[in-house]
Parts: structure tokens; sequence; C-alpha cells
């Protein structure tokens, strides 16, 4: 248990000052970026990556893109909606007759 309690305050730590190592798992379907972590070590990062990708294939995901990188994500998961198509784009036009 002392082990376990030290390996977390380290990771805590090396997160605190972006030192940390995360999985980025960018995906093309739907168009997102996850971060998951935050890591001591690239052995812990790469043992944990595959069931990540596992669980957003199983999720319906395509297209991945695995990256282990020393990073401070602001977020978690990032989806880009730049690519969806909005009704709101539109302008409605009220009381108009054909």
């Amino acid at each position: 248990m002392g082990g376990n309690l030290f390996k977390n305050i380290f990771t805590s730590f090396l997160e605190t000052f972006g030192l940390a190592l995360w999985v980025e798992i960018i995906t093309d379907s739907p168009r997102c970026t996850y971060y998951f972590g935050p890591f001591a070590n690239t052995t812990d990062a790469e043992a944990a990556k595959l069931g990540y990708i596992e669980d957003l294939e199983t999720e319906g995901s395509k297209g991945l893109s695995v990256m282990i990188k020393r990073c401070k994500p602001d977020s978690l998961t990032i989806y880009d909606d730049s690519l969806d198509f909005k009704f709101d784009r539109f302008p409605a036009f009220s009381g108009q007759t054909l």
C-alpha cells in the first residue's frame, strides 16, 4: 500500500508541473481528442493504452491515432464540432409565403 501512495503522490507532483505522461487518442469518427492519465512512466502508460483503445473501438470510434506524451491537458475530451451540420447557421424567415 505504501508503494501505491508514493506512486500517486509522485504522479500528482509530475502532473502539477506538466511532466506527467498522458495517453492521447485522436479519433476520426467521432472527431475527438481524448486524454487518459496521468502516468509517472512510459511502462504504465503503454500497459493502460490498450484498454483505452479497446473501449473507444467498442463504442464505435474509428480512425484512432495514439500517442504517449508529456503534457497537461486542459480538458480530457475535446470534441471537434466544426464539421457538424447545424440548422441554426441559416436564418429563419417567419411570415413568408410562397
